[in-house]
């Protein structure tokens, strides 16, 4: 019961120190870390961006948990400043654990820090994270772990946390972030093979409403490309298609963020966000999130994300549309593959799609038939003056007797 949870955040230097202990007094969570946040937010004036780091003042909140059995539902939620919460969500398999979600909750009403905001509510972004280690190990990463959660950048230095802990402390042994690498390693890397890639995957049509009707209308195919070492250490490259008939959509409408959320039986979860520029005069896909189970694979959970990304762009009111094939590159390791895109976001007048901003892929290939037929033109042309020409002067050798 939560009830029973003892919970503490402490300060160690300028590092907080948090730990959440089950109704035994037995810590089954543990966190040091630095955090400082950088996101923007709306003002009468345009938008702001701020940037604030983790007040001391921190502290852990009775919601957190141990989890039932200490096997699921195991979070750790840090309150801070006027209404505000980060809380990191940890799933376990017989290997590793992870932070498989970190959502956070801002409130606009706070002045100090959103100062002349234009709502006073609250907000809530989260994201899928990299943060994984062994079981009995604790997760270490001195360099910093960056998360993009929508329009908030969060960024952990020194951090060291480790859920499912078995004795009251952090472990000694422990797993190092990329970002700290690169570690020697007696093995080779061993080069990607591809496997054959699936026939092209079915369109289907997405939509998301808000308060103000229609935010996001897409259309579009999904293929996915993952590349991830097998439990016999083999690295393979592996094509998914999204199938429209065994997937669920849902998403969220906001002034500066539109998301489309998808999932399936294969895919935990797939998340697209739109953002805007800084003059709110153009949309982009600036965020992608994976998150899915690889049966095959030496780490089953399999997860990545990219919030700097700048895709299938349009002005605001009309569509981004590309027959061709587009490829956008998530991480290293993931990209996606989008077939016959037509996307628009944020103004959707009369839920209809608005004017055609061709893609450069598609104006390239109208170009090819153009210029060939401009070149075939030009070559009828030349054999047909050569033709006249020397018929000229096929005449001008003979008289008329």
């Amino acid at each position: 019961s939560l009830s029973f949870l003892e919970l503490a955040g402490l300060l160690h230097g300028a590092l907080a120190v948090f730990v959440v202990k089950n109704g035994n007094g037995t810590a089954c969570i543990m966190a040091e870390f630095s955090a400082a946040f950088q996101m923007n937010y709306d003002t009468k004036s345009g938008p702001k961006n701020v940037s604030f780091d983790l007040p001391p003042t921190a502290k852990v909140l009775n919601s957190s948990s141990c989890g039932k059995e200490n096997t699921s539902d195991t979070r750790l939620v840090i309150a801070f400043g006027g209404g505000h919460e980060l809380t990191f969500n940890f799933t376990r398999d017989a290997d590793r654990y992870s932070v498989q979600l970190l959502s956070f909750v801002y409130n606009l009403s706070d002045t100090l820090i959103f100062p002349n905001a234009s709502f006073k509510d609250a907000k809530t972004v989260e994201s899928i994270t990299d943060i994984k280690a062994d079981i009995d190990k604790k997760y270490r990463c001195v360099k910093g772990t960056q998360v993009h959660m929508g329009n908030v950048s969060l960024t952990l230095r020194e951090a060291t946390i480790q859920a499912y802990l078995s004795n009251n402390n952090f472990s000694k042994g422990e797993t190092r972030c990329k970002q700290d690498g690169p570690f020697p390693t007696t093995v080779p890397p061993v080069p990607p093979s591809p496997s054959p890639a699936p026939e092209s995957p079915s369109v289907e049509n997405y939509s998301v409403n808000g308060t103000n009707g229609t935010c996001l209308l897409a259309s579009m195919g999904l293929q996915l490309n993952l590349t991830y070492e097998q439990r016999d250490n083999k690295t393979v490259t592996r094509v998914f298609n999204i199938n429209p008939s065994k997937t669920w959509a849902n998403g969220t409408c906001s002034s500066n963020l539109v998301t489309l959320d998808l999932w399936s039986e294969d895919v935990a979860r797939l998340v697209f966000q739109f953002g805007m520029n800084a003059n709110s005069t153009r949309f982009f896909l600036q965020d992608i999130q994976l998150s899915m189970i690889l049966a095959d694979a030496r780490d089953p959970h399999f997860t990545a994300s990219n919030g700097s990304l700048m895709a299938l762009q349009a002005t605001l009111g009309n569509s981004y549309k590309c027959n061709a094939e587009e490829r956008i590159q998530v991480t290293k390791a993931f990209s996606v593959n989008i077939f016959k895109v037509w996307v628009q976001a944020f103004k959707v007048e009369g839920g209809k799609f608005g004017s055609v901003e061709e893609c450069l892929l598609d104006e390239d290939s109208m170009l090819i038939p153009v210029a060939v037929g401009g070149a075939l033109a030009g070559l009828v042309l030349t054999v047909l003056i050569a033709y006249l020409v020397g018929r000229k002067r096929s005449h001008a050798g003979y008289q008329t007797i």
